[in-house]
């Protein structure tokens, strides 16, 4: 590998890690416009895993905006984010996939208040992984598809 090569293929894991980094600030903050122009045109995700849809990247953002509505507190945690470029010809291709773990603490908006006594902690929490695809655009990386396969999920009831 030369040192082109190898300094192209550093830019490029750093442009899909904050790739990734703006989709969980996206979906957190329900920057709904952001969301979607993460994306490529034909993008695709699919969160069928957690009880979702699956489906464009128009019909995924409305459905997130409606479904996320309900959750006063979101934070999505992905780690241990493995990149995968593709090669060409001992180059760094135009594609890549991403497999990374969530741990997503969220809080019921009807349940939130901020009473300083723990009311605005976490009642619904999930983990599981998830599988992006993406290519290199005019515009950067851009996802042309996101896979949730949900794990777990822990609900806590109100008061405890």
């Amino acid at each position: 590998m030369t040192q082109r090569s190898e300094h192209s293929t550093v830019m490029d894991r750093l442009a899909i890690d904050d790739l990734i980094t703006g989709y969980a600030i996206a979906v957190d903050d329900g920057d709904w416009p952001g969301y979607r122009a993460l994306f490529t045109h034909d993008g695709r995700a699919d969160y069928r895993s957690a009880g979702g849809i699956e489906g464009g990247t128009e019909e995924i953002a409305a459905w997130l905006a409606e479904t996320l509505r309900h959750f006063s507190v979101r934070q999505h945690l992905i780690v241990n984010r493995r990149i995968t470029l593709a090669r060409r010809d001992g180059a760094p291709g135009d594609t890549a996939t991403v497999q990374a773990d969530y741990l997503n603490p969220m809080r019921l908006a009807d349940l939130a208040t901020d009473t300083g006594d723990g009311a605005t902690a976490p009642d619904y929490t999930c983990g599981g992984r998830y599988r992006f695809a993406a290519r290199r655009t005019t515009d950067g990386w851009r996802l042309t598809e996101v896979v949730v396969h949900e794990k777990w999920r822990q609900v806590r009831p109100a008061g405890d």
